[in-house]
């Protein structure tokens, strides 16, 4: 059977999903998630170490599946400079640059090297789509304030372009005549305005957003600064207590939402304030991004992992249903997703980029 492999690395974990195809459109015929040891990746000098463990337990599972034939491998896209919406064709340089020299290190960097790895051993095209990188900000959006800092755009692209395709589907309008609010909201919360399809503004998944289970979020800047120069942390600790560290982990020593929700059925007043602070800043920046759409949004769309908690939704839709209806795509989509872009390719539908691809963004007015 021919099938699309997809490819999402994680820090412990590597999901994979194996889609066939019917033009763009896709079925899932597996979905896994292979658990690596947290001993044996911390043994690793580096995220691009990896790569030859990972790839070889992608091939054990696929020497499982013998009567699959991939016709394409779609990896998620890793920390990459600025580049417009779509798909992208995996590379020599593009492997070479987000196994050595992306923006951050994180483990989806290692998306693209391994699709490249598994298609050319299974003699197919490999691709990502829509990394965080995706950047469509309007000049006026990357004004900061400081003209040494502009505004970029670090967003959860993929599902949030994903569940917006699907939302104007339901509302029976092409992807790009919709403008919507949609909340990704996982171990990284990014919250994004869609407006004629193109994400316009965004909280900035890595610094401006409400703070998440794991993240610290948008902090205040002075004592920020003061905290940097405090001599209690070096460049690499204190890194490691906003991203991974931060938020909702930093207050109650969990980043497991369900622990947070058990401990407030419990009486924990402070897991209580801060599960409220938390959906505080979600809905301020809800609101925030609905500005940016004259408040006329034709929906606000919740999706994520956190997004699958009844009491989540049930205390955001309270405080935004006044702005728009509020939808719910629960869970990580991200697998289809990858599937669904590789899909347009091989349909005719989607012509992948070359790396590195022209940027789309309106350019600074000086």
């Amino acid at each position: 059977m021919d099938a699309i492999l997809t490819i999402n690395p994680g820090t412990t974990t590597t999901r994979l999903g194996l889609f066939t195809s019917d033009g763009a459109g896709v079925r899932a015929l597996a979905e896994v998630t292979l658990d690596h040891d947290e001993a044996v990746m911390a043994a690793f000098p580096d995220i691009a170490a990896q790569l030859p463990f990972r790839a070889e337990a992608i091939g054990t599972f696929l020497r499982g599946r013998p009567s699959v034939r991939l016709v394409a491998v779609a990896g998620r896209g890793g920390m990459l400079t600025p580049v417009p919406p779509g798909v992208i064709a995996v590379d020599d340089a593009l492997v070479d640059f987000a196994l050595h020299r992306p923006l951050h290190p994180h483990a989806s960097n290692l998306g693209a090297p391994l699709a490249q790895r598994i298609a050319a051993a299974a003699g197919c095209p490999a691709f990502i789509v829509d990394p965080v990188s995706v950047d469509e900000l309007p000049p006026v959006a990357r004004i900061s304030g400081c003209p040494d800092i502009p505004r970029f755009s670090f967003v959860h692209a993929l599902n949030i372009r994903a569940c917006g395709r699907r939302l104007a589907g339901e509302l029976g309008k092409p992807f790009a005549a919709l403008d919507a609010v949609v909340a990704h909201l996982g171990a990284g919360i990014s919250i994004a305005a869609l407006k004629g399809g193109r994400i316009v503004e965004s909280t900035n998944r890595m610094e401006n957003s409400p703070f998440s289970p794991e993240r610290a979020g948008g902090l205040p800047p002075m004592a920020l600064i003061d905290l940097c120069y405090s001599g209690g942390y070096d460049k690499t600790a204190l890194k490691q207590r906003l991203y991974g560290r931060g938020g909702v982990f930093a207050y109650l020593g969990t980043k497991d939402m369900r622990r947070v929700e058990a401990m407030i059925d419990a009486g924990d007043a402070r897991a209580d304030l801060v599960w409220q602070a938390m959906v505080y800043q979600i809905v301020k920046a809800i609101g925030a991004m609905a500005a940016v759409l004259d408040f006329r949004p034709d929906a606000v769309l919740l999706t994520g992992g956190m997004a699958q908690s009844a009491r989540l939704r049930a205390a955001i839709t309270a405080r935004c249903s006044a702005l728009a209806p509020v939808v719910c795509y629960p869970g990580s989509h991200e697998s289809a997703a990858l599937a669904e872009g590789a899909a347009r390719v091989l349909a005719g539908q989607e012509i992948a980029r070359a790396w590195p691809p022209a940027p789309e963004v309106e350019p600074m007015p000086w």
